[in-house]
């Protein structure tokens, strides 16, 4: 849910589809991709240009296609999303018709695609055997998170397949396409980067607990309350910069204890705000989620984009030495 006014629908078209591709959500998925190619640079010792367009171009692709397509798995739920809170809501892309339900899909579809046929050119022009079936896999988990006849957002497992999804199932297509190399010694880091992801996929239920909770759908949030699932997420972003402390001691080939202590001392430093949020007066109001959310995502966001930015520096100081 959005703090303030909702925001006015778009009139032309393209305003329409950018909309109905929601940007705001974007670096959820643009950072996990940033993070896999980052791993992949360093697990093959140099920059492959094609292999980063290669990733952010299916990044992009898998996007569109798990936003058109779960608005789509979704309308009658946010349609009773609006109609309980038709004022403290946003527009719902196909309840508010800003996109007809036949368009959403196509265009979901479309992009997914898309996304197939950069798997197929990563294959067959890139020399990345198994990129096109890891490309499926990867698009396979959101069908099974929101698509009938599994639709395990639905039944209590959405949270999880998320995790797999974000925190895993991307960042290693990304280091893939990189590096070339199908299982690279430095996917060590991404433990700690899905306990991320499903912190992430936790709070994303917070908004809508109680249209889910009326709609049928079963997430952590309608099963164990707001309280609960906050508490699971802050413990899962602390768990996550525990990790990333003793890579140093778990994986000394793959860090020394400079390289996370930035992202560690970043990720410290967000969570005040994350716990200041959980413990707003408001915190379970549209606003309040909201920041909380937003708090979270600062954490998440930041402290990984640091890590690897400090992973890239003890590379390149590596190369010079």
């Amino acid at each position: 849910m959005d703090q303030g006014p909702a925001p006015r629908i778009p009139t032309n078209t393209l305003a329409r589809v950018l909309y109905a591709l929601k940007p705001k959500s974007w670096p959820k998925l643009l950072v996990a991709a940033t993070f896999g190619q980052v791993l992949g640079v360093l697990a093959a010792g140099r920059l492959d240009p094609t292999g980063a367009v290669l990733g952010f171009a299916f990044t992009l692709f898998d996007l569109a296609f798990v936003v058109l397509l779960n608005d789509y798995g979704d309308r009658e739920v946010d349609a009773l999303k609006r109609r309980m809170s038709p004022e403290g809501s946003s527009p719902k892309t196909i309840p508010d018709r800003i996109l007809e339900p036949r368009s959403v899909l196509l265009l979901g579809l479309g992009a997914g695609a898309f996304a197939l046929s950069v798997g197929l050119a990563a294959e067959a022009f890139a020399a990345r055997p198994g990129a096109l079936l890891a490309a499926v896999a990867c698009m396979a988990l959101f069908v099974v998170y929101t698509l009938p006849p599994v639709r395990l957002n639905y039944r209590g497992g959405g949270e999880f397949v998320e995790m797999l999804g974000v925190g895993f199932a991307l960042p290693w297509w990304n280091a893939y396409v990189q590096s070339g190399i199908a299982v690279p010694q430095n996917l060590g880091w991404l433990p700690g980067f899905a306990l991320l992801a499903l912190a992430s996929a936790l709070a994303s239920g917070l908004a809508d607990e109680q249209s889910d909770r009326l709609g049928g759908k079963r997430t952590f949030a309608t099963m164990f309350g707001p309280q609960r699932v906050r508490t699971a997420v802050e413990g899962m972003y602390v768990g996550a910069i525990l990790v990333w402390a003793a890579m140093g001691k778990l994986a000394p080939h793959l860090a020394d204890w400079w390289t996370t202590a930035p992202a560690v001392a970043a990720m410290s430093w967000l969570h005040r705000d994350l716990v200041r949020a959980g413990r707003a007066r408001d915190v379970d109001e549209p606003g309040g989620i909201t920041r909380y959310k937003a708090a979270l995502h600062r954490g998440v966001w930041w402290g990984t984009l640091v890590l690897a930015a400090t992973l890239v520096l003890r590379w390149a100081i590596g190369v010079m030495s």
